[in-house]
Order: structure tokens, then C-alpha cells, then sequence
């Protein structure tokens, strides 16, 4: 059975958060929670481009109801003043989807001196997510979606003495492990939001081969090589379109028969409607452990599950 928009719940009087909810999937995932009737708070860097896809929402919804949150991804201190925007004005949320990402960028550096795919595609959504938790974890239903790749089966679990890659930069390596590593960290939010008996169920999905723009954004970063040269014409004459991409974490995300620790992805692997994938490679102990130990040994930030089950 095909899942589509028509199959999302009524999303009346929830919230939820998307980042780089401004463009490509974010801004699918947007248009299609708002139709729906939820609160959407898009988190995104470039604030024009964010207001200009709020107009874009609003024209084809004018009912939607929406705001914007400034997120920079790279810069730990504007992850830290979103997240605190965040709980100000909503100390109740029902879905956060960790959406933004950057792919096989040439090697550099966020503000804070990661490399940068692991800083904005990992450890920002990282203190994102931990900050958000207490908001998250006492409310019925309420969901985390990290999104990966079909890259991650070229990731490797990340290593604790070189996680940035210094020794050997290479671009695709880097984004395979981000996005392995993304997957990482539902299997073990999962786990820990299990264990505390929190109401928060942590799920992954990833969406195929999808025309938004991501490759378009590493071409003309100087990344990817002739392989990235090669993704961005084959996405824009195969791919799928964002609004059928963007399918798997929508389903991940509202789909009342979905449950923590699942993946979903296309039917056909980088095509198709989506559907519950298998875990191939599903994340060990010990990869998830470097996860934690990576992330809050460089954010100086705890996934602190208990605490916020505990109100501390």
C-alpha cells in the first residue's frame, strides 16, 4: 500500500520543529506538518530564505500556522540561543525532526573548529536535540527523526581519536559517517529514552535519491569531485521530487503505527514510497558508545535522558 500526505493524522495542537525546514525536504516536511494543522517552528540559518518559504507555506495553506527560529548548525552558541528560543516560547513539543545537513564538503572548519559535515550534520543536531529533550520527553506521543543517507553504508562507526578525519580528510567518507552516525544516535536515543521511561520514541529514515538541491549545494561548494558532479546531473534527470523524498521522515514522524528505533526509507532503496526498513549494520554498543563519547567530549553538552525525565 503506497503511504502519501493523505495518510498524516490530523496535527491539530501539536508542535513541532524542523531544521532546515527553509528549503529542499526541510521545506516539504514544513508545507505538508502545517497542511496538516501543527505548529511548525522552522529552524534555519539563512533568514530571508526562511521568511520567503514561510510566504510560500502560507500561500498554499493560509491557515498554517508557523515561525521562524534562527539556526546555525555550525555555531554551537546559535544552537544554544535557538534551543533556548525554543523552550521559551514552547515548553511542550511534540516532534523534532533533525532534517539539515551538508554533503561531501571540501575540507574546513565550523566556528566552533570541527569539521564541518560532523559539525553541522551531527554534533549541532546533537546539542539541538539534547537541549530540546525536556520539552519533548513527558509529552504523549512525541517523536525524534534524525535523518541519513544511503551513504551510511559507506560510513564507518566515528572514532574517538580522529572523528574530524585530520589524518586523511576525505569528503565522501565524512558525509557516509555523519550520516551513519545519525543513525547512531536514534538507535541510542532510542535506547536511553527506553530506559528512563520517557514518552519520546527516538526513529531514522532517510530519503532515497531526492532532487533537493544537496547536490547541487556540494558542486558548487568545490566538494564531491567528479562523483558529485556525476550525483547532481543523475538527481536532476532521476531523482525524486523533495515532496515524495521528504515522505520517509513524514511517515517516520506521524505514522501511528511507527515505533522507536525504526528506519524508513523507499521501498526500492533510493526509490519508491516509503516504507519500514531493515536495520542492515544496525548500530552496536560499541558505536553508539563512541557516538556519545565523540559528541559530548567536543560539545561539552550530556544526552542527558534522565535528567530531563527527572526535571533536572
Amino acid at each position: 500500500m503506497t503511504w502519501s500526505t493523505a495518510d498524516i493524522p490530523d496535527q491539530r495542537g501539536r508542535t513541532a520543529v524542523v531544521t532546515g525546514g527553509n528549503g529542499g525536504l526541510g521545506l516539504a516536511t514544513v508545507t505538508a506538518l502545517a497542511a496538516k494543522g501543527a505548529h511548525v517552528v522552522v529552524a534555519a540559518r539563512d533568514q530571508a530564505k526562511a521568511a520567503a518559504a514561510r510566504e510560500q507555506v502560507l500561500a498554499a495553506h493560509p491557515e498554517a500556522s508557523l515561525e521562524v527560529v534562527e539556526l546555525d548548525l555550525g555555531a554551537l552558541d546559535s544552537v544554544e540561543r535557538a534551543a533556548a528560543t525554543v523552550l521559551e516560547r514552547h515548553p511542550r513539543l511534540d516532534l523534532l525532526v533533525d532534517n539539515a545537513g551538508v554533503m561531501a564538503m571540501p575540507e574546513g572548519t565550523t566556528e566552533d573548529g570541527f569539521e564541518t559535515q560532523l559539525g553541522v550534520n551531527v554534533l549541532g543536531h546533537w546539542v539541538l536535540t539534547a537541549r530540546l529533550l525536556p520539552a519533548l520527553v513527558h509529552v504523549a506521543g512525541s517523536r525524534v527523526v534524525t535523518l541519513s543517507s544511503v551513504a551510511q553504508h559507506q560510513g564507518r562507526a566515528l572514532d574517538p581519536a580522529d572523528p574530524h578525519l585530520r589524518r586523511s580528510y576525505d569528503p565522501w567518507r565524512a558525509y557516509g559517517n555523519t550520516k551513519l552516525a545519525m543513525r547512531h544516535l536514534a538507535v541510542g536515543l532510542q535506547r536511553e529514552l527506553s530506559r528512563h521511561g520517557a514518552r519520546t520514541e527516538a526513529l531514522v529514515a532517510h530519503p532515497g535519491f531526492t532532487d533537493s538541491e544537496l547536490q547541487k549545494r556540494t558542486v558548487e561548494s568545490g566538494g564531491g569531485g567528479v562523483l558529485g558532479r556525476a550525483s547532481h546531473v543523475a538527481v536532476r534527470r532521476i531523482g525524486m521530487s523533495v515532496e515524495r523524498g521528504a515522505l520517509s521522515q513524514l511517515r517516520a514522524a506521524t505514522d501511528p503505527d511507527a515505533r522507536g528505533g525504526q528506519l524508513y526509507g523507499p521501498l526500492f532503496a533510493v526509490t519508491g514510497p516509503p516504507v519500514r526498513r531493515p536495520l542492515v549494520r544496525p548500530g552496536t554498543d560499541e558505536a553508539v558508545r563512541r557516538l556519545w563519547q565523540v559528541c559530548e567530549r567536543e560539545t561539552g553538552v550530556a544526552m542527558y535522558v534522565a535528567g530531563a525525565v527527572a526535571g533536572r
